[in-house]
């Protein structure tokens, strides 16, 4: 592959893998982040620290205010869970889902892609981790890129969008594998949902124990400040 993509990068773990596999696939890459009013808004300076590392000149970051939906414990003063077990996870949506937020990320990057003149676009979702986000499945992802072909001037004109989620079918200890492959210094990410005022993770939320069980399986040191 080739020419330019945009890559959705949040400054956690997933988001630095794809954006590593783009590199590495032949992309030139613009990427982008969006202060959405989230309670983890420290990623924001990760997914900086992440374009910097892997040598994009082109990042952006867009300022929404999706508190003013609420629905999420990520944008709203609800709770986060802390010390759930795999069981838990597992059972239906968590309250850390954010109301269409993957529509609206994508829906942005469509638009940038669309103003760079570009066909790709790059987002980590992943099925096998937080299987109850419904804008995590492959479903959503077609289904998107079929509104592109309808939704912009470029699709109606023929571009062919697509949407690239090289880690959909790779659980965490597979993503860091790959990431590790590609040069990805996991120090520099931030996953955690709940982080203290120093920007430490607090170890405890759904992020953080699926982030430290991916380490462990992987057989790598985990590098995060808990």
């Amino acid at each position: 592959m080739s020419g330019r993509a945009v890559v959705l990068l949040s400054g956690g773990l997933d988001s630095a893998t794809c954006l590593a596999w783009a590199r590495a696939e032949g992309f030139a890459c613009a990427t982008l982040a969006i202060d959405y009013g989230q309670r983890h808004r420290v990623e924001l300076a990760a997914a900086r620290r992440v374009a910097a590392a892997l040598g994009v000149t082109d990042h952006r970051e867009v300022t929404l205010d999706l508190r003013a939906i609420g629905g999420s414990a990520l944008t709203s003063d609800v709770a986060v869970p802390k010390g759930r077990d795999a069981a838990q996870m597992a059972e239906g949506v968590p309250v850390t889902y954010v109301p269409a937020r993957n529509a609206v990320f994508l829906a942005l990057a469509l638009g940038l892609a669309e103003t760079l003149g570009a066909a790709d676009l790059v987002a980590g979702m992943n099925a096998l981790d937080y299987s109850g986000y419904p804008d995590c499945r492959p479903e959503f992802v077609h289904a998107f890129e079929a509104l592109a072909a309808v939704a912009t001037k470029a699709g109606t004109e023929g571009t062919r969008f697509r949407v690239h989620t090289p880690l959909m079918a790779l659980d965490k200890a597979g993503i860091i594998r790959l990431g590790l492959s590609l040069g990805v210094d996991y120090a520099l990410t931030h996953s955690c949902y709940d982080p203290a005022s120093d920007g430490a993770a607090c170890g405890a939320c759904d992020a953080c124990l699926l982030r430290k069980k991916g380490f462990r399986e992987a057989g790598v040191a985990d590098p995060t400040r808990y």
